[in-house]
């Protein structure tokens, strides 16, 4: 018994430098993260190029809105569904419109009946007219042939009669009842024409080949007019769409060959510049440039695109902020700062990051000022309104 409890401390203290050796491979197997600091925005000059953050847009999109109200009793498919031109997207119910469609066939079949009576009518007194009928001259009671003969000259002669007139007459009141037949038609046909432009109203139709980007609704709900269905847009090219600075505008134009960089892209690719609208938005003093994307990358709209625009003249050069790369954290799409306020709180801030310089530093074209201070190294979990125990 003696002998276990001397030992007992030679095998505490041969654990305990395991441990210690344990602990010694770990920490240089996997190092301790950098602690987060807070650090000042620095400002650099930048002469070559002006980076500026743009949105891969289709090359054409349209919403279809709904033109009458009603019951969407189809839809064509779901987003990413292809379809070509002309294809039926979205339909509502019609069944109201093709009832009035009948009546209104119904009030055509009836005006051209009319129609044709009139003509018929029209016809017979221009070949057969009545007043020249033995019946309607008043007569002697003898046989129609001496009424013909003698009766109507006998009253011409005594102007009791003009049989003359009462042709013309006979033959202008045939003649109104077939123009009123024939405009009665016609106005059956109009309100026809006038059911079917509503009845086509109720169907969306593809404008282009394309996809559906967006669906607005589903089968079953009902629609007010300008309500919007879905969006269309053609995706089999795509552009680029940035606000250029009116100072940088004169340093493109059309068929111009830019560089333009992708988000999660590790390099540049041309881009051809193919419109430069003509009007500046008068509150930000932006011009809205689109660019044409190569047909061979892979990216889709809504992507987030850094562009390369080229400085001439050395006086266009200005000072952007530049913030260390560890400093970046990209939970989503764009990229994000957490910056320290006035009272020492966390604040997440969305920026727009441009070319990387030396010392692995990185621009940042909108987003940030020269005077604020941001967390370096921020520890994980951070989110606005954390406040750090102490600044390093």
């Amino acid at each position: 018994m003696a002998v276990n409890r001397a030992a007992s401390p030679l095998r505490k203290n041969k654990f305990k430098f395991l441990q210690c050796i344990t602990a010694l491979c770990l920490a240089l197997a996997f190092p301790v993260a950098n602690a987060w600091r807070i650090v000042d925005v620095e400002q650099q000059i930048v002469g070559s190029s002006s980076v500026l953050g743009g949105t891969v847009i289709p090359y054409k999109e349209v919403v279809l809105n709904a033109q009458m109200p009603g019951r969407v009793t189809f839809i064509g498919g779901s987003e990413g569904d292809s379809f070509t031109k002309n294809a039926l997207l979205v339909a509502l119910d019609d069944d109201e419109l093709q009832a009035k469609r009948q009546a209104i066939q119904s009030r055509i079949y009836s005006a051209d009946s009319a129609l044709r009576n009139a003509r018929a009518q029209y016809n017979r007194e221009l070949w057969s007219p009545q007043s020249r009928d033995i019946s309607r001259a008043p007569g002697m009671a003898i046989p129609g042939l001496f009424d013909n003969m003698f009766t109507k000259n006998f009253a011409s002669m005594f102007d009791s009669g003009n049989p003359g007139l009462v042709r013309q007459s006979d033959l202008i009141q045939r003649g109104t009842g077939m123009n009123q037949a024939y405009a009665g038609f016609l106005e059956a046909q109009a309100g026809l024409a006038e059911l079917d432009a509503k009845i086509r109203d109720t169907k969306s139709m593809a404008p282009f080949d394309g996809v559906i980007a967006d669906k607005l609704v589903e089968v079953g709900d009902t629609v007010q007019p300008g309500q919007p269905l879905l969006k269309f847009a053609h995706i089999k090219y795509l552009r680029v769409k940035v606000d250029v600075p009116v100072r940088l505008v004169k340093n493109l134009r059309l068929k111009q060959m830019v560089p333009v960089r992708l988000d999660g892209s590790g390099k540049d690719i041309m881009a051809r510049v193919s419109r430069i609208y003509p009007v500046a938005d008068p509150s930000r003093h932006t011009v809205k440039i689109k660019l044409d994307l190569p047909t061979n990358i892979v990216a889709g709209p809504g992507m987030y695109a850094r562009v390369k625009v080229p400085i001439i003249d050395m006086d266009q050069a200005v000072e952007v902020a530049v913030v260390p790369e560890t400093a970046i954290l990209h939970r989503g799409s764009l990229p994000s700062i957490f910056i320290l306020n006035k009272e020492g709180v966390a604040e997440m801030r969305i920026v727009r990051t441009g070319e990387r310089t030396d010392k692995g530093m990185v621009v940042i074209s909108s987003g940030l000022s020269g005077n604020e201070r941001i967390i370096d190294n921020p520890p994980p979990g951070i989110v606005s309104g954390w406040q750090p125990k102490k600044a390093k």
